[in-house]
Parts: structure tokens; C-alpha cells; sequence
């Protein structure tokens, strides 16, 4: 069995200001092993990015723990460690952004870009350097001849190669890639997806990767986590996740995935009504507003995250009376 690389217990993130207090990340808790890939979903504003930038330290989470099993064996709780560790483990724990865009310095040449982290993290010749920033180019198809031009010369996709090259230059253990192909149209989504898959094997990396595209997730993860509002309502095997679902939510969401096949026909099921507020949340289960299996228990009792089979986890009311639809390819 491959060891577990990455544990989040029970990780909250609240957002405070004079007037309201917003949790953006409530109470998750999950495992990540060495070299799969886990995928975090949920619309827009659910906490997924939040999750991500807390388990990489960008910001610091309320509570909770992020427990990292580094190079040398020893486990590190990240939100803990003082600065001087968290330097050592940077180097292992790298992030691929969402904008192409605007996470590139349009003032910097391409090579400058991505040689940036070697120079922060280790004492390396310029000939060095410039070997291992050639290698990385290559690996993610990007022509030596481009690391003399800026950002601007190039399209999302290329943009995109670039920020890769620079979660990769450092060979991390552990990469966050948060929504790193949602930016680009549905072709280059495709070789990007690929490339990842490409460079785990080759590179023995592990992933999470945040989208809210299931195609996507589905084609590139082994695990699944299902975000709402903050929490984590359903974690499961991508193939358990999509065969059988356990939660409403994520009944919702896989009907929405378009099928490519005119034979298949599924029943769309529309969520009702606007995502909660999260500075104020419902009582009870937080879907409850728009859930077609509402019950009055839902509306009133706090819901708890079980695992309802062999490491498939569900926060449901109902979870095991309920049977829902599913993605049969």
C-alpha cells in the first residue's frame, strides 16, 4: 500500500471583518496517498481554492491540522511549523494557479520565471540551473528557443506549460493545482490533463487538483471530494463517486455532465434556489435549502461525515435510505 503523504484534520479557514465572520473552510478532513491523485469539486465559492492555499501555507488556517510526510520521513504538521522548516518543505510542496494570466510577472522572461525557485531554495551554478530549466522546458513542451521572450508572446495554453515548468522546476513530491485548466479552451484542457497525467508517472508526483469540471476530474483523479459551502459532503473513489453517489449534491452535480452518447439519456436535475450565504449559513445540513429529499430531521440536526462503505465517506441524513443516479459509461 502506497504511504499517506498528506492528512487534513479537520482544517477550518474563517474570513473575519468588523461586521461578519465567513468560514470559508469548515471542519474538513481527508487523506491524500503518495502518488494518486485527488480531485476537490463543488461550485464556485465552496472553499475549494481556500482548502488549497491553506494545505500549501499561502494563508493560515482558523483551526485544524495539515500533517505532510516530507522527503526524510518525518511528519510535518505544516500550519505549525516555524519558518525556517516551512522553507526546507516549500521546496516539496509546489502550486500550479488558476490565471495563466496574471500569476506570470509580465516583466520577467520566461527562463527568469522559472528559474525563480531554484535560486530562492538552493545554492546551484548558473550553468546548473540553466540545464535543469532546459529539462523542464522540454518535459512540458515548451521550445528552449521561448525562455528568451515575456509572458505576453504567448496563448493561455503556453502560459500555462510555463507555470507547470515552474511548479516543477524544484521536483516537488506534491503539487496543488487549482483549477489549472479552466482558464483554457476544451483542446488544450485535453493536452494539459494529459501532460499531468504524463509527468506524475514519469515524475512520481502526487496531485490535488481542484476543479469544478467533473469531465475533467474524472478523467484524471482516484479520489473524489465533494465540497459545499465549506464542507466536505461526500469523499470517495472517483469510480465509487460517479458509479454510485451517496449524497444529493453530488447526484446533482453528475447530471449535469454531459454524456457523449446519443443512446444514454439522463435526468437533469436542477438545483433549486441560490447557494447559501456563507456568513450565515442553514441550520442543520447546509443543502438542505435545496434539496429535493429534504426531510424535517435535515432542516434541524447537525449531519456527520461517515463512511457509509469502505472508504467511501458521505455527510447525508438519508444516506442510507436514498438511492441516486450515477455516471454508467
Amino acid at each position: 500500500m502506497p504511504e499517506t503523504i498528506l492528512k487534513v484534520k479537520e482544517m477550518s479557514k474563517t474570513f473575519s471583518s468588523k461586521k461578519v465572520n465567513v468560514k470559508a473552510v469548515n471542519n474538513v478532513s481527508f487523506e491524500v496517498k503518495r502518488g494518486e491523485t485527488v480531485g476537490i469539486v463543488g461550485e464556485s465559492g465552496c472553499g475549494k481554492t481556500t482548502l488549497g492555499r491553506c494545505i500549501v501555507r499561502a494563508i493560515q488556517a482558523t483551526a485544524g491540522d495539515v500533517l505532510y510526510l516530507a522527503k526524510n520521513g518525518q511528519e510535518y504538521d505544516i500550519q505549525k511549523i516555524d519558518k525556517k522548516t516551512m522553507k526546507s518543505i516549500r521546496k516539496e510542496i509546489q502550486m500550479i494557479f488558476q490565471d495563466p494570466f496574471s500569476s506570470l510577472d509580465p516583466r520577467m522572461t520566461v527562463y527568469d520565471i522559472i528559474s525563480e525557485p531554484l535560486k530562492a531554495n538552493f545554492k546551484m551554478s548558473a550553468k546548473e540551473i540553466e540545464e535543469r530549466v532546459k529539462t523542464i522546458a522540454e518535459k512540458v513542451g515548451l521550445n528552449p528557443s521561448y525562455l528568451k521572450r515575456y509572458p505576453h508572446a504567448f496563448s493561455g495554453g503556453q502560459r500555462q506549460r510555463i507555470g507547470i515548468a515552474r511548479a516543477l522546476v524544484l521536483y516537488p513530491r506534491l503539487i496543488v493545482c487549482d483549477e489549472a485548466v479552466s482558464a483554457l479552451d476544451v483542446s488544450v484542457q485535453a493536452q494539459v490533463v494529459n501532460l499531468l497525467r504524463d509527468l506524475q508517472e514519469e515524475l512520481h508526483l502526487t496531485y490535488l487538483f481542484i476543479s469544478h469540471d467533473l469531465s475533467v476530474i474524472e478523467h484524471i483523479s482516484d479520489k473524489v471530494g465533494v465540497m459545499y459551502l465549506g464542507k466536505m459532503v461526500e469523499y470517495a473513489s472517483s469510480e465509487d463517486l460517479f458509479k454510485t453517489p451517496f449524497h444529493p449534491y453530488t447526484e446533482a452535480l453528475l447530471s449535469a455532465v454531459p454524456i457523449a452518447d446519443p443512446t444514454v439519456a439522463m435526468e437533469r436535475i436542477p438545483l433549486q434556489g441560490e447557494i447559501p450565504n456563507p456568513a450565515n449559513p442553514p441550520s442543520g445540513c447546509f443543502f438542505h435549502t435545496r434539496c429535493k429529499y429534504c426531510i424535517d430531521k435535515c432542516k434541524t440536526d447537525e449531519v456527520e461525515f461517515i463512511e457509509k462503505e469502505p472508504e467511501h465517506f458521505v455527510a447525508c441524513q438519508r444516506a442510507n435510505e436514498l438511492h441516486l443516479q450515477g455516471i454508467v459509461h
